[in-house]
C-alpha cells in the first residue's frame, strides 16, 4: 500500500531507551487478564520487545511473535530474548498492512503505540482482525498527545507540543490516536468493542530524569530533530528551546507530567 508515512520518532538511542521501559503492567494492563497460559499472540510493532517478552512469560507454554518494520530493532529484541532466557518468542520483520499469516491464526493481536504512526490505521486494524481467531481479541493502546499536561508551564514545552503535532501529521500520523481507537475499530468491522483509558504519570526525580532527559536528547539529536528541520516544523533555535525546557523540567522538583492513553479490546 503506497502511503506517504514516516516514523516520527526514529530509532535513536534516546527513543529506544524510553521504549525499553514498557511492560505489560505499565503499558498493557487492560490486556493482562487475557494473557493466559497457552495463548498464541502476535505483537504488531513490537519495537525493543520488552512488552513482547513480558507477554511471552505470562502465556507460557503459549507463544508470541513480535513483528516490527525495522530489521535492526528485531535483531536487538531477539538478542534480549536470548539473554533473558525467554524461549517462546520470535521476532520477525513485517508489514502491518500485509500480515504474513493466514486468517484466524492468533488468539490475541496486540499493538502498542502503533496506530498513531500509520497513515491508514483502519486498514491495519482490518489486517489485525483478519488474522485473529473468531472470538479472539485485537488490543490497541495509543497516546492522546494533545491531552497531555505538565507543570511547570514552560513555554518551550508548548513549542514542543506544537512541533510534535505538526510533524506527526506531516508524516501521515495522528498524534492523538488514542481518542479515535473505538471509531477506527468500528470502521474496521468490529462490533464488540470495549474501550478504556489509562495514564502515564512522571513526577519522581527518577521518572523526570528518565522521560525528560530522553526528550532533551531527542529534540536535538534524533530523527525528530532532523525531520522537524526538513519539514519546516521547527527551526534549530526552537529545537534547542525544546531541549532546554525539558532539561529545566527535569531539574525542577515540582515537575509533573501526565500522558493519557486510549485503549480498546475488540473481539472478532
Amino acid at each position: 500500500m503506497a502511503i506517504s508515512e514516516r516514523y516520527t520518532l526514529g530509532h535513536h538511542e534516546s527513543v529506544l531507551r524510553t521504549h525499553s521501559w514498557r511492560t505489560v503492567d505499565n503499558s498493557a494492563a487492560y490486556l493482562a487478564p487475557y494473557l493466559v497460559p497457552g495463548t498464541r499472540v502476535l505483537d504488531v510493532g513490537s519495537g525493543p520487545g520488552t512488552i513482547t517478552l513480558d507477554i511471552a512469560e505470562r502465556i507460557t507454554p503459549g507463544s508470541v511473535i513480535g513483528m516490527d518494520a525495522s530489521a535492526d530493532v528485531c535483531i536487538a529484541a531477539s538478542t534480549l530474548a536470548r539473554d533473558s532466557g525467554v524461549m517462546n518468542v520470535d521476532f520477525v520483520v513485517g508489514d502491518a498492512y500485509a500480515l504474513d499469516y493466514p486468517d484466524d491464526s492468533f488468539d490475541i493481536v496486540h499493538a502498542h503505540q502503533v496506530l498513531q504512526h500509520v497513515g491508514n490505521p483502519v486498514a491495519v486494524l482490518r489486517e489485525m482482525r483478519r488474522v485473529v481467531k473468531p472470538g479472539g481479541i485485537v488490543a490497541a493502546r495509543d497516546v492522546i498527545y494533545g491531552a497531555a499536561s505538565w507543570y511547570p508551564l514552560l513555554p518551550g514545552l508548548d513549542t514542543w507540543m506544537r512541533v510534535y503535532q505538526e510533524l506527526a501529521r506531516s508524516n501521515a500520523g495522528e498524534p492523538n490516536a488514542g481518542r479515535s481507537l473505538k471509531a477506527w475499530a468500528m470502521e474496521a468491522g468490529f462490533t464488540d468493542i470495549e474501550s478504556s483509558a489509562s495514564i502515564w504519570c512522571f513526577s519522581t526525580d527518577a521518572d523526570r530524569d528518565w522521560w525528560g532527559s530522553a526528550w532533551a536528547e531527542r529534540a536535538v539529536g534524533s530523527s525528530f530533530a532532523e525531520q522537524s528541520i526538513e519539514t519546516g516544523a521547527a527551526t534549530q533555535a526552537e529545537l534547542q528551546e525544546i531541549s532546554s525546557a525539558w532539561a529545566e523540567w527535569v531539574a525542577d522538583d515540582r515537575g509533573w507530567y501526565g500522558m493519557p492513553h486510549g485503549e480498546i479490546l475488540a473481539r472478532k
